[in-house]
C-alpha cells in the first residue's frame, strides 16, 4: 500500500509556504493505519523494547498502537502542566522561544529499552528533547519510528548524531 495516499497535505498551514502533512486521514483509515502500525513495528519484532515513548498528540496514537502490538507498556511525553503526578520536565528550543516536556518520575525504568514513536519528524528539536528526557529517566533508547521524515530540515540526522537509529515511513521534500 501507498502509504503517502493516505496522508493529506494541506499547503500553506500553520503559515504560507508550509505544506502540512496530516495523518489524521492515514489514523482514520483503518487499511493504512493498519498498514503503518505494522511497518514501523517490523524493524523492532523480536528485539528487546520494554516500553514505547510516544510524543503528544498524534504520537500517542501510533505510540499506543506500536505499544500494543509489541506487548510492551506506554509512555506519554507530555507537554508541560498536563501530568496529574510528579514530573520531570525537558525544555527546548523552539524556532522563537522554548517549551517544554514532560514524563511522570517513574514512567520508565533504570535501563529500560524504550523505543520513540511520532508521526513527523522535521527539524528535530522535539525527538532530541524527548529522548533526553527518556535518557534522564534512566533509559536506554534503542530507536526513533516517524511516520513521516521532512529529511531536507534536518531532523534525522540531528537524532542518529545522538547514536539512536531513526526509521520512517515515507519521506516527503521540502517543508
Amino acid at each position: 500500500m501507498d502509504l503517502k495516499s493516505a496522508i493529506r497535505t494541506i499547503p500553506d498551514y500553520p503559515k504560507p509556504g508550509i505544506m502540512f502533512r496530516d495523518v489524521t486521514t492515514l489514523i482514520g483509515d483503518a487499511r493504512a493505519f493498519r498498514v503503518a502500525v505494522d511497518q514501523m513495528v517490523q524493524p523492532w519484532a523480536g528485539a528487546k523494547i520494554d516500553r514505547v515513548a510516544g510524543t503528544e498528540a498524534r504520537g500517542f496514537i501510533m505510540g499506543g498502537a506500536v505499544a500494543h502490538q509489541l506487548s510492551v507498556g506506554f509512555t506519554p511525553v507530555r507537554k508541560r502542566g498536563k501530568l496529574p503526578h510528579r514530573t520531570i520536565i525537558e525544555e527546548y528550543e523552539l524556532e522563537y522561544g522554548t517549551d517544554a516536556i514532560e514524563i511522570h518520575i517513574d514512567a520508565v525504568n533504570e535501563g529500560d529499552r524504550v523505543l520513540l514513536v511520532d508521526d513527523l519528524i522535521a527539524t528535530g528539536g522535539t525527538a532530541e528533547a524527548s529522548i533526553k528526557l527518556l535518557q534522564r529517566a534512566g533509559a536506554t533508547v534503542v530507536g526513533a519510528a516517524f511516520v513521516i521524515d521532512l529529511p531536507d530540515l534536518g531532523g534525522a540526522k540531528r537524532i542518529e548524531a545522538m547514536g539512536v537509529p531513526v526509521s520512517a515511513l515515507v519521506e516527503y521534500e521540502g517543508e
